[in-house]
């Protein structure tokens, strides 16, 4: 069996005495969409802190393409090939939209193919062309996640990290967005999501795991936990 693209053992991430990651096993294969789902405070958004260098972790270990990443800062993880849009989408409010783009892709030196890149993306986001030169800060919200990822896509990750990427989201917008991210997974690009509509993140994802008070509870085939009776009750309010 190959190594997966994506290996995370024991990792605790704490703020203070409180414990918000208690012990996170998880694996990620090249290709493979993976979401994260639990109730609200189960250590979710931490653990994407911690796998993509926001937030220190007090013990475990993160491989990424077999190679150690814990500890990294954001910007080395970008290099590696691990691009995030958090919660609250991380825009720059005071650049122009053009700008935001632009920062994306400040890794990469192929300016000309960048450029045919942004062009390619405006067929998907046609507003944010609209809006080119507009501050991003006067973006409506739908908008400026339509930004978050389009930045995100522009540094051409191996690994693509979503968090929340519904929240406040009109449905015709989550419903764009999300055929957005399953354009760009069809292509080979690997997904980590949490996402607050469990039943939408387990309808996109191949594998899913549940996380409970800072451990994994429950993981499996994303279709398969969709039936699982506990998941139906606890998670998708059946």
């Amino acid at each position: 069996m190959s190594e997966p693209l994506l290996k995370i053992d024991s990792l605790q991430v704490r703020y203070g005495a409180i414990e918000a990651v208690k012990s996170l096993d998880l694996r990620i294969a090249e290709g493979e969409r993976v979401t994260l789902i639990g109730a609200n405070g189960a250590g979710k958004t931490s653990s994407l802190k911690a796998l993509t260098g926001l937030l220190p972790a007090a013990q475990g270990q993160i491989h990424f393409a077999g190679r150690p990443v814990l500890g990294l800062a954001p910007h080395e993880l970008l290099r590696q090939g691990i691009a995030m849009v958090p919660e609250g989408r991380g825009i720059f409010a005071r650049m122009t939209v053009l700008e935001n783009l632009q920062a994306g892709a400040f890794l990469r030196r192929d300016r000309a193919q960048v450029n045919r890149e942004i062009r390619q993306l405006f067929e998907h986001f046609p507003r944010l062309e609209e809006r080119l030169q507009q501050s991003a800060g006067l973006l409506s919200g739908g908008e400026q996640q339509m930004l978050a990822l389009a930045r995100a896509l522009l540094s051409r990750p191996r690994l693509l990290v979503l968090d929340e990427p519904s929240m406040g989201l009109a449905p015709i917008m989550v419903e764009k967005l999300f055929q957005v991210i399953d354009d760009v997974c069809r292509q080979g690009m690997t997904l980590l999501l949490v996402e607050q509509n469990a039943r939408l993140a387990l309808q996109v994802t191949d594998r899913a795991y549940v996380m409970d008070t800072g451990r994994i509870s429950l993981s499996g085939a994303s279709r398969e936990l969709l039936d699982d009776p506990e998941v139906r009750a606890v998670y998708l309010g059946e």
